[in-house]
This record gives structure tokens, C-alpha cells and sequence, in this order.
């Protein structure tokens, strides 16, 4: 696996933002093994730290924004495209204003300015996000589809579309970590029809815009300028999408094929990809050693069959646990819950929550000695029916923790599909009281 890299030296670049037209000074500097790409707004009074991550996102049109609280950074993908062409992990960006520089509306300067800084390896391991299963997202006509490729790259083939119009119909195909990114797609700058300009300006955004900063497509190509590929465009959605791809927190690797697709579509996917990692990481939780067996439950618990409604637990830290109960025909409550269509019972799937979340309470060494009985639950909800034959997942993680009492979130589910959450309140009372 590849190690991590970050620059040299700092580098800076500076320009006016795409939409907003402000002026705004970007200054690169190396950052930790491990930290991550972040961005941040040292013109707040107490410089703002957003990392560029998907859960940072924040709604626009036409571009990638992220946010911490009221702060936000505008179209983040120019950037994030160089930093992955690049071949960095780890950099911290700080800019003055809330949008980075449009610059000539490529990734283009931006990698000059990063290879200007030169790079450097560190000493971690590379995260690298393999697509391990097939993903598809659409819209409409746009869709996007990820399968397993390359581990060591990404593939990307995209089908652009604008028939009726002098763009016509593109197809572009790219490998980074194996074409040259600098030369083959860099360079591409952001494109709009001349009826979607007059629109935005209309709105007030680009109003500081002319056909000279950015490729404005007339009826005739482009006005006042000129393609530097004969396939511009779509080059320019590629790397968008690469830009988009570095929200997910790591390289990801695998192959991509994306028609009509924009930012949202390219949003969903980094979604769908972490929710899939997610999956195969508790994949193997679930096959590998439990953290607790029934053993180790009862000596926490004092709960005994029937009633006790956790078989193992799989993995356990100081805030989150996540449990398995397999639901069996053999359930006794199945005899009464029904005859003709036996359903767990609601107030056991909870019971079960519960159970989980004094298993985590309990088990913090500070609790040792006390047993977590159940005191409120708020926020109860029922989303789908469990029947013999499901594996009901219990999710707990811990919200408030005190000496005597505690609060925890549950969540149960089967395969994918959520069956109950709860916020369930405990107190905690010696487990052999006087």
C-alpha cells in the first residue's frame, strides 16, 4: 500500500471566487500523518476548522460547499481534484474568504501551486476506499455506477450529453494514478450555456463573470474563447467528480461510470460507498471473535431466559456497542405473537435495545459493581416487522454518562433496513443492593 503524502513548504494562490466574485488569498501548508484534508476560514475571528468530508456538506447548486456551524467554504472540488491528482493526503488549506479562487475555472493552478511546494511521503499507510460492491445512484436520466476495479487506482469513463446543443455528446475515459492528471484533465475549465449564464446572473451570482473567465457555450461554441480539448467539457465533469470523490475521507479505487451526472449525483455516491465500507467492516465483525459471549453477558446481566434478548456482542468502546439476537421459530412469545404470522414483539425489540445499552453502561469500569435498570424511553419508533429467520442488529451508543445515571441511543436493524430506535435513560443501582 502507498504511504501517505503531503508538500514540502507552504504554496499560496489567490483570485476571486467563481460565484461570489470575492477576492480571496489560499495559502497550502503540510499537515499531520492521518488529519486529513481541511479546510480553513482564518478570517473568522477564531479560524474555523472544516474538514473535507462528506458529512461536512452543505446544500448548493451547481458546486460542492462544505460547513462547520454558520461557516462554510464555497466550491471545494476545483481544489480537492488537484489535491487528488496529486497524489496528497494530507493538507491543510486556509483561505480569507468564504469561496476559493475560480483562477482560469480549472484545477490547472492549483496544481502548479502544489507541485511548486513539492511532496513529501509520511510515515502511515494510505486510506484507501475500495469499491466493493456495485453502487448505483440516478436522477432522472443522470446516473452514476461504481463497481470493484483496480485496488491500487480509479477508472473513470463519463458519457456526456448535451444533444441540440454545439456540445453535442462526449465520452471521456481517465485512470488516475496512471494517466496524467496535470496534463489530461487539470487543465479543463468549468463550462455553462449562455442561457443558464444569463440565469445565474440574473440570480446575482458571477455577475463579475465574462465569456473571457469562463467557457460560455453559444449557439455557435464558445464565445469569446476557445476549447483547449475538443472534449473540454467533459473533461471537466471528470474531474468534478474527482474533486467530489475526495469527500469520502480517502482515495477511492475502484471504476465509476457517470452519464449527465453532476455535484448531487456525485454526493450520493461518496455516500453510498462509505455506507458500503461500513457494511464490510461490520461484515467481518460479525464473523470474527465476539467481545462478549453469553458467558460474559450474564455475569453482567442479571436477566436469564426467557428474557434475555442479547446472544453476543460484537464490538465495544468507551461510547458504542453493537450487538446480534437471532430470532428464532423456537421464540416462546411466537406461540401467542402470532399464530398464523409470528412477529417479535415491538416491547421485546426494545427490551433487546435495552439490554445493550446496560450491557455498555455496565461494563465501563467506573460501573463496575452496578446493574443499568431502565428509567425513561423517549423517541420510540418501529420501522419494519422481524420475523423468525432475521438477524436483529443492536446498535447502542452512549449520550450522556453520569455517576448515577445514563443515556444512550439505540438503533436496531436487519440486513440494511432499520427496524427500531430508541433513546433509552438508566439509572445505575448496585447489583446486589442491601
Amino acid at each position: 500500500m502507498s504511504q501517505q503524502r503531503t508538500i514540502q513548504k507552504d504554496a499560496e494562490l489567490s483570485g476571486r471566487g467563481l460565484f461570489t466574485g470575492y477576492p480571496v488569498s489560499v495559502r497550502f501548508r503540510p499537515a499531520a500523518p492521518g488529519s486529513g484534508v481541511t479546510f480553513v476560514r482564518t478570517d473568522q475571528p477564531t479560524p474555523v476548522r472544516i474538514p473535507a468530508r462528506i458529512d461536512n456538506l452543505a446544500k448548493r447548486a451547481r458546486r460542492t460547499a462544505l460547513r462547520n456551524g454558520a461557516v462554510a467554504v464555497e466550491t471545494v472540488e476545483h481544489c480537492l481534484a488537484a489535491v487528488r491528482g496529486m497524489g496528497l493526503d494530507n493538507l491543510d488549506i486556509e483561505l480569507n474568504n468564504a469561496e476559493l479562487p475560480a483562477v482560469d475555472g480549472s484545477s490547472g493552478p492549483y496544481v502548479e501551486a502544489l507541485a511548486e511546494a513539492g511532496v513529501v511521503e509520511q510515515a502511515l499507510p494510505r486510506e484507501v476506499i475500495s469499491v466493493s460492491e456495485p453502487i448505483h445512484v440516478s436522477e432522472g436520466e443522470a446516473e452514476l455506477m461504481a463497481w470493484p476495479g483496480d485496488a491500487a487506482r480509479l477508472d473513470v469513463f463519463y458519457e456526456l450529453d448535451y444533444s441540440g446543443t454545439p456540445l453535442g455528446r462526449q465520452i471521456c475515459s481517465f485512470s488516475v494514478d496512471r494517466d496524467d492528471f496535470a496534463r489530461e484533465i487539470a487543465p479543463a475549465r468549468t463550462f455553462v450555456l449562455e442561457e443558464e449564464a444569463r440565469a445565474l446572473q440574473a440570480a446575482g451570482l458571477g455577475t463579475h463573470l465574462s465569456p473571457h473567465d469562463v467557457l460560455v457555450i453559444g449557439a455557435d461554441g464558445p464565445i469569446d474563447n476557445t476549447f483547449r480539448f475538443p472534449d473540454e467539457c467533459v473533461r471537466h465533469k471528470i474531474l468534478d467528480l474527482i474533486g467530489d470523490l475526495m469527500l469520502s475521507g480517502g482515495f477511492v479505487c475502484g471504476r465509476v461510470y457517470a452519464r449527465k451526472s453532476g455535484h448531487h449525483l456525485n454526493h450520493e455516491l461518496v455516500k453510498r460507498l462509505l455506507e458500503a465500507r461500513e457494511r464490510a467492516k461490520f461484515a467481518r465483525k460479525l464473523t470474527g471473535p465476539a467481545k462478549l459471549d453469553q458467558r460474559a453477558i450474564q455475569r453482567i446481566l442479571p436477566h436469564r431466559f426467557p428474557m434475555l434478548l442479547v446472544d453476543r456482542v460484537v464490538a465495544m468502546d468507551d461510547r458504542r456497542a453493537i450487538g446480534v439476537k437471532n430470532v428464532t421459530i423456537n421464540e416462546p412469545f411466537f406461540v401467542g405473537h402470532y399464530p398464523r404470522q409470528p412477529i417479535m414483539p415491538g416491547v421485546l425489540i426494545v427490551e433487546a435495545l435495552a439490554q445493550l445499552g446496560g450491557l455498555l453502561l455496565s461494563s465501563k469500569l467506573e460501573h463496575t459493581g452496578k446493574v443499568a435498570l431502565l428509567l425513561s424511553l423517549d423517541r420510540v419508533k418501529f420501522r419494519r416487522p422481524v420475523s423468525p429467520g432475521d438477524q436483529l442488529i443492536l446498535e447502542a451508543e452512549a449520550v450522556n454518562i453520569r455517576a448515577s445515571v445514563g443515556q444512550v441511543f439505540c438503533k436496531a436493524r436487519v440486513a440494511d433496513e432499520p427496524a427500531a430506535e430508541a433513546s433509552i435513560r438508566f439509572v445505575l443501582a448496585d447489583s446486589e443492593p442491601n
